[in-house]
């Protein structure tokens, strides 16, 4: 059985702090980082909590890879990826926990 994966952005508040991650299971990882599940983490340290971006890709590996080189750039560069699908920077939680 092959699993899918996903590359997420996750942001605080005043959008001041971008996480990007990789995960087989967003609703179960993004659950997490709203119920700052990990006290000492990154995303709990700097209280990222508003999902602003994803992307499903057919493998966990392909996921990574993007997640990768996501990491491998610049702010400015994530900012443009999170505008192009999400221009007002809004909380896509609700979009994704009521489609699963």
């Amino acid at each position: 059985m092959q699993r899918g994966g996903c590359v997420y952005m996750m942001t605080n508040p005043n959008n001041s702090t971008i996480y990007t991650g990789a995960t087989s299971n967003l609703l179960k990882r993004v659950q997490e980082h709203k119920a700052k599940t990990y006290e000492t983490s990154f995303t709990a340290k700097y209280n990222c909590i508003k999902l602003v971006y994803y992307q499903f890709f057919s493998t966990i590996e392909e996921a990574i890879a993007e997640e990768k080189r996501i990491k491998g750039g610049n702010r400015t560069q994530k900012e443009n990826l999170i505008t192009n699908i999400n221009p007002e920077w809004k909380d896509m939680w609700a979009e994704i926990d009521k489609n699963w």
